[in-house]
């Protein structure tokens, strides 16, 4: 009986283990896709005179992304850091203004 309750309690242990590495998964993949819409807000937004802003993309009174976008030489720089529960997941991407029209940007001249 004691050999059928350790072999029982061997093969449950693992499952618990996996169960919380899946949802850890999935709450970094929200997280970044968080971060992924802050950067898509930030090149979608590129101002025309200011060389840098900052925004905190906010719906449903939950903090999604804080996005920075700085105008480089040649391009920008942007910092994303989505956000989901208690995880944080931050990008940062550097684009050439060739690169963004390429793929159809509206790149504000100076």
């Amino acid at each position: 009986m004691k050999v059928i309750y350790f072999l029982g309690l061997l093969l449950f242990l693992p499952s618990i283990n996996s169960y919380s590495q899946v949802k850890t998964d999935q709450d970094i993949d929200i997280a970044y896709q968080n971060a992924k819409k802050g950067v898509y807000w930030a090149l979608s937004n590129i101002p025309i005179k200011k060389s840098r802003i900052e925004n905190d993309l906010i719906a449903e009174d939950r903090l999604y992304a804080s996005v920075r976008l700085d105008k480089e030489v040649n391009g920008v720089k942007v910092v994303s850091r989505g956000f989901y529960q208690t995880h944080e997941v931050e990008i940062t991407i550097y684009k050439s203004y060739d690169s963004l029209k390429t793929e159809g940007y509206d790149i504000p001249i100076n």
